[in-house]
């Protein structure tokens, strides 16, 4: 059983998927690991790290995943990639298959068995293996560090001899993981925290975190929720009032975090250029759905954008940002997944296809695009 690690291609992605310490736990399972060398650079591991858990160390790419069983990753791979490696071979990562419907057909024909890990239901027993949950908590940590270094001024109140600092106004749009995490890190920090959601459950969270929830909670907002907790797209009505009623607001904040995110559909537009042109000079907004299309008017994918003094921070790869956390955090899912494929016995391969886990996040199999969300798209 062999394991293999390679270097992300993207440029821009320092995370690795696997971490020493999941190294040593695959080798304990019986597995044979080889992680390409400098894989773990960007998130400051080094080859000898890695050599250290048990693993063997490739130059090069091709020919690890030529010998591999299963290919460990972060992003979905490129088509240099895909084409070494070999039918049968089972891949795990974050593969981003919506709008990307050529690639998974390409995965497809290359016979690979690949598993996308943002399908994972978020369920008890599925909690370690939540990518999307740990990369957004740190995203959202982060949003508020990127705040706090284009704002300028100071966070918490602080009264000295020579006056009173007031304390930074956030708000943050979306309380979600990512949401509640930036709230909490607002707070931390000091500022006085806002926050909005239209899911009902997100008021009584981002309460107990010390934050007024804004929102209008008329009948559509009490059903705004899907039965695996993720957002419903709203009404172009509600959004309109909600819209109203969050304007003014806006307008008297320091800071605005937007997270609105729904899956395989772009991001909604939380915030118009009027909102933007109603906010302070020095205001700064940090849009962690800019990859997405973005929920702030204005925002440009890696870049921050200046509009008469307010800043619009579009960073992409977020979570990447702070890659040794998020690698850490990242390699522990994919290895809390892949275990489950795993005859600890025998030491072996031993998929349950019938596995409510490998259902859901079976992507491509046998030659096919197996996905319920998928299948009719290609590779029948």
């Amino acid at each position: 059983m062999k394991i293999a690690v390679p270097t992300e291609t993207d440029k821009t992605e320092p995370r690795v998927a696997a971490t020493p310490e999941t190294v040593k736990k695959f080798i304990a399972l019986g597995a044979e690991v080889t992680v390409q060398a400098g894989a773990g650079a960007g998130s400051r591991i080094t080859d000898a790290d890695y050599e250290g858990a048990g693993a063997t160390i490739a130059k090069t790419a091709p020919p690890m995943l030529k010998a591999a069983d299963i290919v460990l990753k972060v992003r979905r791979p490129s088509a240099t990639e895909v084409k070494n490696l070999v039918s049968g071979a089972i891949l795990v990562g974050a593969l981003d298959p919506f709008g990307n419907d050529e690639d998974v057909k390409a995965l497809a024909e290359s016979g690979i068995d690949a598993f996308t890990m943002e399908f994972m239901p978020r369920i008890t027993r599925a909690q370690s293996m939540d990518v999307l949950s740990s990369q957004a908590n740190l995203a959202g940590y982060q949003s508020i560090i990127d705040a706090a270094s284009n704002f300028g001024r100071a966070f918490p109140m602080m009264m000295t001899a020579a006056g009173t600092v007031p304390a930074a106004r956030v708000f943050v749009m979306g309380a979600g993981v990512a949401g509640l995490q930036a709230i909490a890190t607002a707070r931390r920090l000091g500022a006085v925290v806002t926050a909005t959601d239209v899911r009902p459950a997100a008021k009584e969270q981002v309460e107990s975190l010390g934050a007024k929830f804004i929102a209008v909670e008329d009948d559509e907002f009490r059903q705004a929720e899907t039965s695996g907790g993720y957002a419903k797209e709203m009404s172009k009505e509600y959004q309109a009032k909600q819209a109203d009623l969050i304007a003014a607001h806006i307008a008297k904040q320091d800071v605005v975090v937007t997270t609105a995110l729904i899956p395989g559909r772009p991001a909604p537009k939380l915030v118009s250029k009027a909102m933007v042109a109603a906010m302070k000079p020095g205001s700064v907004l940090v849009d962690l759905a800019v990859e997405r299309g973005g929920n702030v008017e204005g925002a440009k994918p890696g870049e921050v954008v200046d509009v008469d003094g307010v800043k619009i921070v579009g960073y992409l790869n977020v979570a990447g940002r702070i890659a040794a956390s998020a690698s850490a955090l990242y390699a522990r899912n994919l290895y809390a997944f892949v275990e489950t494929m795993i005859d600890k016995e025998k030491k072996a391969l031993a998929i349950d296809w019938d596995d409510e886990l490998i259902k859901a996040t079976n992507l491509t199999r046998d030659g096919k695009v197996v996905h319920p969300a998928f299948a009719e798209k290609g590779g029948e």
